[in-house]
């Protein structure tokens, strides 16, 4: 089993920044690919951005591209997500997943290539 938490959530306004981290551990736990989704009430569970497990390819949904910036340490099973230039319609739930396996999913922005999740970490944005 494989443990996330995300935190560093929070309540900004519109132009301002948040840096959201997700914690990994587990039973036998190496650094794996890993993505960032979030969650809007009424709507479906979206691609942010996604990791490589040594940090060497990194994905954005065009929506995030130029504003986020993903990375990750690996010496504290750390992922990050740097969102600067934040907009109302960036608020959701932020959840972070990693796949079965150590690699980053074929597809890393499908929700089901994902196996674990964390508990999601709620950032607002008003304007």
């Amino acid at each position: 089993q494989v443990q996330l938490v995300e935190s560093g959530g929070g309540s900004v306004q519109a132009g301002g920044s948040l840096r959201l981290s997700c914690a990994a551990s587990g039973r036998t736990f190496v650094p794996s690919g890993t993505g960032w989704f979030r969650q809007a009430p009424g709507k479906e569970r979206e691609f942010v951005a996604a990791i490589s497990h040594n940090g060497a390819r990194a994905y954005y949904a065009d929506s995030t591209k130029g504003r986020f910036t993903i990375s990750r340490d690996n010496a504290k099973n750390t992922v990050f997500l740097q969102m600067s230039g934040l907009k109302p319609e960036d608020t959701a739930v932020y959840y972070c997943a990693v796949g079965s396996s150590w690699r980053l999913p074929e597809n890393p922005g499908q929700v089901h290539e994902y196996d674990y999740w964390g508990q999601g970490t709620q950032v607002t944005v008003s304007s």
